[in-house]
């Protein structure tokens, strides 16, 4: 099929009509995977970790920058993979390794090492469950409405963030930190894992027919010299830094501006009702604009949120809610935008194995911000030196984004 009818389809809903089930089974693959939920629970889960084995938040948030190293190794690896065996087939069993690892955190008997161990092993065993497969499908089966289906297919990260550290909270409350990290595992498996093995296919394998021609674009190393690349690679460090380094902290954050736990737990779940938003907005907007220019205004705004916070002692309610708001929204396109350019700028031919060395770069910075943050809480006592400074990352990285051009024109190989 030429690219041609598959814009006419997707103009009639015909990409929604083929591709819908693959979208569903993206969203909650993504959605309880190893990019969201590790990242929303552990601000709810640091607390009884430090009190019961005497860790500081700034060794208990430097697990995310554990887990990043392992990504940050593992991302292109799983990228090759899938465009050499096929997104469905890593997906699908990294659901089930990164469920069994996540749950071994119940086991954690006080020794950091081996709570660094766990995540580790989490982070390489599960990074076949980050966008970076499942965006690989959707891609596949749509063309008009390429960056709607991402949005939508990312979508379920905030319902992630609104409902797992509410969830988390609940369990640990009533049963204990254990058995919630016993209940949260459970939910890639319960969940995440039948709607796989029934909707995830991708065009052009699994006995499906291409949608569009599924070979153009660059390979590999010719995305790796072409400055482009690079571009997106440096500007995503400190974006995710910025933005990544608050969620996990917003507890103890909101805390330190004088809420109570109750509240301040309340606050963090509206970062992922804000990250629906942001996907889903985003989406729509780059299937109708330059992708980079959006990028630009949707990834600045939070620096305002970062601001506010780094120079008041005391929030008013609507205020501190205001800024989680923006955090959620720029959180909520950051993935969206990173799959859509890669695809613009770089081609289907080898998308997952670029998609997931871009990766690592973006996961370098959501890894090592909590840490940073942690540690400046630790050390001083307050956020807000490290919160002024991602105000102004956020607006350095978004900046960069501008400088990438226009879309180049790839020749389409026959389907």
């Amino acid at each position: 099929m030429s690219e041609a009818t598959a814009d006419a389809q997707g103009a009639q809903g015909g990409e929604f009509k083929r591709g819908g089930g693959v979208v569903l089974a993206a969203a909650f693959g993504i959605g309880l995977g190893l990019s969201p939920l590790p990242f929303y629970t552990l601000a709810v889960f640091a607390r009884p970790l430090a009190q019961e084995f005497g860790w500081d938040f700034g060794q208990i948030m430097f697990s995310l920058t554990i887990m990043t190293l392992a990504v940050f190794l593992m991302g292109p690896v799983v990228g090759i993979a899938a465009d050499r065996f096929g997104a469905r087939r890593v997906a699908i069993g990294s659901v089930v390794l990164f469920s069994l690892t996540f749950a071994g955190f119940a086991l954690t008997n006080g020794s950091l090492p081996l709570f660094y161990a766990n995540w580790a092993i989490m982070a390489a065993l599960g990074a076949g469950t980050l966008p970076i497969t499942w965006t690989r499908g959707v891609n596949s089966f749509f063309v008009a409405n390429r960056g709607l289906a991402l949005g939508l297919s990312l979508m379920a990260t905030g319902l992630c963030g609104f409902v797992a550290p509410r969830l988390a909270e609940f369990l640990i409350q009533t049963q204990g930190w254990r058995v919630a990290y016993l209940a949260i595992a459970a939910l890639p498996l319960l969940i995440a894992l039948p709607i796989a093995l029934l909707f995830f296919r991708e065009a052009g394998r699994d006995g499906v027919a291409a949608i569009a021609a599924p070979q153009y674009g660059k390979t590999l190393r010719e995305a790796v010299v072409d400055w482009r690349f690079w571009v997106l690679g440096v500007a995503f460090v400190p974006i995710s830094l910025a933005l990544g380094g608050p969620v996990p902290n917003m507890v103890a954050i909101m805390e330190s501006k004088q809420f109570d736990r109750e509240t301040a737990v309340g606050l963090l779940s509206f970062v992922g009702l804000s990250v629906i938003v942001g996907r889903v907005a985003g989406g729509w907007l780059i299937d109708r604009l330059w992708a980079p220019g959006v990028a630009f205004v949707m990834l600045s705004l939070p620096a305002i949120s970062l601001l506010l916070l780094s120079q008041m002692d005391t929030l008013p309610y609507w205020l501190a809610l205001s800024s989680v708001i923006l955090i959620g929204v720029a959180l909520g396109v950051e993935y969206d935008f990173m799959a859509y350019m890669v695809v613009r700028y770089f081609g289907m031919r080898a998308y997952a194995g670029i998609y997931g060395s871009l990766y690592g770069f973006f996961a370098m910075g959501a890894g090592f911000g909590p840490a940073v943050f942690g540690a400046v809480f630790a050390h001083q006592g307050t956020y807000d030196p490290v919160l002024l400074i991602a105000a102004v990352l956020t607006l350095i990285g978004s900046a960069l984004l501008l400088t990438l051009g226009k879309y180049p024109t790839f020749k389409r190989d026959a389907a």
